[in-house]
Order: C-alpha cells, then sequence, then structure tokens
C-alpha cells in the first residue's frame, strides 16, 4: 500500500479546508434562521398583533427544550457514542422540523386570533406555535453547533483550529448578517411578514444537503487514519467521565464565561433593531442614496466578525494569549453596553459606532474561547464537555430575552406612535441597556478568574495552539 494512502486526509490542506467549508455553509443556513425574526419585531406588532412579551417567549424558546429536557447533554452523549454522521444528520433533520412548524405558524393567519386557555392561563396559538418550531430548530442547531466543533477538532488539531472555528464562526455571522439586512426588506416588498422564514426555511435545506455531502469526506477521513494512523485512537467514551468534566474548575469557569458574554450579545441581536428604531430613530432613512432599515446599523456588528473572527483565531494559533484576548473582549462589551445604556447618546453614528465595536468584542472572545475547551478537556470527552457548555449557554439564550421582553412591556413603554394605520408602542431602551451592561460586568470577572486559573493548573491557553 501506498504511503500516499496511508497519509491521514487530514494533512492534505485541500480535504481540511473543503470540510470546513461544507460544515460551516451548513451553519451559516442555520444561523440565518436563527436570527431571521429580530428586524421583523415591529411588524410583528403591527400586523400580527404581538407584543414585547409574546416576542420574549417566541425568542426564548429556542432554549426551553435545550434547558429543561437536557437535550443538549443527551446531543452531546449521542455524539461521543455514535460520531459526528449520524448527529450531524440528526440536528440538521430537527432544524428542517423546527422550520417548518416555525414558518405554518407565522404564516397561518387562522391561528393569529386563535387563543389556547389552560387553567387560569391564556396563550396566543400563533406565538405558541411559532415557539414550538424555535425550540425543536433551537435543539438542531446547538447540536449541530457541537458537532461542527467537534469535526473541526477532528480535522484541524494540532494545526490551524483557531483559524478555523474563527472562519466557522464568521460564516455563522453571515447569516446574521443577511438575516439582518435582508429580513425586513424582503418582509416589506412582499409585504407578507413570514417571506423570509421561507427562504431561511428553502436555505436550511440546501444546509442538510451540503452536510450530507461531508460525510462522504468524513468516511474517507476515518479510512485513512484506520489505516497507518494510530493517532486517533483513544479509549471509549464513558459516563463516569462526566464526573471528571464537572471536577474540573478550567470547565465551570469557561462554560460561565460563555453564558455571560453570550447573553450580552445573542439576545442584544435580537432587540437591536427595535433599539435603533426607538432609541436612534433609524427605521427607514435615505443615506447617500441607499435605504437604511433599523436592521442595516446592528449588521455591522456579524460584519466585523467575518474578518476579525479569523484574524484573533488565527493570532491565538501563532502566539497564543488566549485568556488575555477573553479578557479584552470582556471589557469591550462592558464598556460598549455602558454606553449604549445612556439616554442622551441617541444619534445615528454613535449606534453605528458602537455595533462596530461591539462587532470587535464579539469576534475577541469566541475566537479564543472555543479552541481553548480542548486544552482543558480530553479529545473524548470534547462532545459532552461542549454540549454541556452549550446548555449552560441556553439558560442565557432562553432567559434573557424573555427577560428583556418582560422588561419592556411591564417598566419602558413612554407612548405609542402610529404606522401605516396601526398602532405600535414606543419603548425607551435605558433599563434594558442596563441588563446587558450587568452581564457584560460579569463576564469581565469571570474571564479574569480564568486567567488566573490558567496560570495555577497551566492549561496553556496563552500558548501557541500551532505545534512545530
Amino acid at each position: 500500500m501506498t504511503d500516499a494512502i496511508k497519509r491521514s486526509l487530514r494533512e492534505s490542506k485541500a480535504a481540511r479546508w473543503t470540510a470546513l467549508s461544507i460544515v460551516s455553509f451548513t451553519m451559516m443556513c442555520g444561523y440565518f434562521m436563527t436570527d431571521v425574526m429580530a428586524p421583523l419585531k415591529p411588524m410583528l406588532e403591527s400586523a400580527l398583533g404581538w407584543n414585547s412579551e409574546n416576542y420574549g417567549v417566541f425568542t426564548s424558546a429556542y432554549g426551553w427544550f435545550n434547558v429543561f429536557f437536557l437535550m443538549l447533554f443527551f446531543g452531546g452523549l449521542i455524539l461521543d457514542k455514535t460520531g459526528v454522521r449520524f448527529t450531524g444528520v440528526l440536528s440538521t433533520g430537527l432544524m428542517v422540523v423546527g422550520a417548518v412548524l416555525k414558518y405554518w405558524a407565522v404564516s397561518d393567519a387562522t391561528l393569529q386570533a386563535t387563543s389556547w386557555h389552560f387553567l387560569w392561563w391564556t396563550a396566543n396559538m400563533q406565538v405558541w406555535m411559532a415557539s414550538l418550531g424555535f425550540a425543536i430548530f433551537g435543539v438542531g442547531v446547538e447540536v449541530a453547533g457541537i458537532t461542527v466543533t467537534k469535526i473541526i477538532v477532528k480535522w484541524f488539531h494540532g494545526k490551524e483550529m483557531a483559524l478555523a472555528m474563527g472562519l466557522q464562526v464568521a460564516m455563522a455571522r453571515v447569516g446574521t448578517l443577511m438575516a439582518m439586512l435582508f429580513s425586513k426588506r424582503i418582509a416589506d416588498h412582499f409585504d407578507i411578514v413570514s417571506m423570509p422564514v421561507l427562504l431561511a426555511l428553502i436555505l436550511l435545506c440546501i444546509g442538510l444537503i451540503s452536510f450530507l455531502a461531508y460525510i462522504v469526506m468524513d468516511i474517507r477521513l476515518d479510512r485513512s487514519e484506520s489505516v497507518g494512523n494510530t493517532e486517533s485512537a483513544e479509549d471509549p467514551f464513558r459516563l463516569a467521565d462526566i464526573g471528571v468534566i464537572f471536577r474540573s474548575n478550567g470547565f465551570w469557569l469557561i462554560a460561565i464565561l460563555c453564558v455571560l458574554f453570550y447573553s450580552a450579545v445573542f439576545p442584544f441581536l435580537k432587540y437591536a433593531p427595535d433599539l435603533m428604531v426607538n432609541k436612534f430613530h433609524i427605521e427607514d432613512f435615505v443615506l447617500f442614496g441607499i435605504h437604511i432599515k433599523s436592521g442595516d446599523v446592528p449588521a455591522m456588528l456579524p460584519m466585523g466578525t467575518l474578518i476579525l473572527t479569523p484574524f484573533f483565531g488565527n493570532l491565538y494559533d501563532r502566539i497564543g494569549k488566549g485568556a488575555t484576548i477573553m479578557i479584552a473582549g470582556s471589557l469591550m462589551i462592558l464598556v460598549i453596553h455602558a454606553l449604549f445604556s445612556i439616554p442622551g447618546l441617541d444619534h445615528a453614528w454613535v449606534a453605528l459606532t458602537l455595533c462596530i465595536l461591539l462587532g470587535v468584542a464579539f469576534s475577541l472572545v469566541p475566537s479564543a474561547m472555543w479552541p481553548s475547551v480542548p486544552k482543558i478537556i480530553p479529545h473524548k470527552q470534547l462532545g459532552t464537555a461542549y454540549s454541556l457548555i452549550f446548555w449552560i449557554q441556553n439558560w442565557g439564550l432562553m432567559g434573557v430575552p424573555y427577560l428583556i421582553g418582560w422588561t419592556l412591556d411591564r417598566h419602558c413603554i413612554v407612548g405609542q406612535k402610529i404606522v401605516e394605520g396601526k398602532s405600535q408602542n414606543v419603548y425607551d431602551y435605558t433599563l434594558p441597556m442596563v441588563i446587558f451592561t450587568a452581564f457584560g460586568l460579569a463576564a469581565l470577572i469571570v474571564a479574569l478568574l480564568f486567567k488566573r486559573e490558567d496560570k495555577r493548573k497551566k492549561y496553556g491557553l496563552e500558548m501557541p495552539n500551532i505545534k512545530k
């Protein structure tokens, strides 16, 4: 047998970067669906009669099953037991199923006036069916995220791992960017609030097909490493290994940092277009001949991550300083949200500048955080470790959006306005931005503790990833 056949496929740059491109495209489609409703919040209020609490319930549904039914934990166990191929198909399939239900709920006018009565509780059926679809989709996209992360470790361990993870995150942000830029425009063009959701569903189906193509490469990789390559051989995962994960201080610090940091960013993105309308009065105006929508300014956040996340990931690969990078990103989040909360700073250029800087901060922490997990947790436990981190993260992704929606409805309504003959609430976003600032402060404290723990346990977070 020739040396070329014995050589692991992961040693081929073309092969590993092609594999990364395929799975990153699937995640991009997933994140387009994740954020496609964010620019539509005012339209949901005027066209479908939703209020901020309804929107908060819908947005929080993303984490319902992941948190309460421990679906991420089981997803991690399935991943470590069955591998990336089965788990990837399962998770992308769940994304499609959830998206179908979500689209049906938002597009079916008969659900809009239907209520469900349970004891003393009355629920809008359209809101709850859309939420159920989003909850199923949330299981799929989060388990897919864990699976893709383990795929990257599988192909890039000892190589450009942080750069690869940064590029995957950048592709995911392309999905968010597309949602922010085009969702409202598509809905306005067709005058149908569900049309962007239909487009997201079509993209998800293409993403599922894309992952099926990746499976062929994964089979070839396993075959190449089973011949003359013992590097991938390891002890099988056991349930007792969960105790090893839980006893790691590094695991808990990175998990808590994750939930605090992402709670200050992703829920903010869900409300950022509405913030632009209510505080900065950016709704639909012409600048240099270009029509600016409320989602265009928050789109600067994911746009910034497209270049900067891979850049910082490459920096971590080559010179290290992972813990320091996480501290810098957390500090920036704190300062930016604090500035957003100041009532007098309400000019459009302020919003644009802060969103660009937020994109820089959002590039810093993930570029160092996710590649740091394999330095703390053994490879055979990575799927479960990532799933537990994602599970903890989902507490924030579930609870914070509802908290913000509840806060807006209870404490922040300052008036009403008429848009296209329909009434919309006007909100003061000062208190919600103070809440986001508190998450930034807590993330900074945890990042500092994480760096201290790295010095004690010598995880190597400040060391480069590339082995020379």
